[in-house]
């Protein structure tokens, strides 16, 4: 079993937002808002960049078993489809 497979997708996302906002939030929203954040919910490692996939890549090669979840620093959604993205 994977290690994401432990978790359902509403645990991930639960799991995900607790530890930011409660132990990350506050250490990067001023310096790195509307930048791309990936946290593995089980150590509560996380890495911020303009792109998700660098961000992903670093986090993983530090944590291989990772089980991540992105958010973009500063706004309720990490992506937009044909709208505009709202600070939150």
């Amino acid at each position: 079993m994977t290690p994401a497979m432990k978790y359902t997708p509403d645990e991930i996302c639960r799991r995900g937002e607790e530890i930011y906002q409660q132990h990350i939030r506050p250490n990067v929203e001023s310096q790195h808002k509307g930048k791309l954040l990936l946290v593995d919910i089980e150590s509560g490692d996380y890495e911020i960049d303009e792109d998700d996939a660098e961000a992903t890549e670093r986090l993983l090669s530090r944590k291989p078993n990772a089980v991540l979840y992105g958010l973009r620093v500063g706004y309720p959604a990490a992506y937009r489809i044909g709208a505009v993205l709202r600070e939150s």
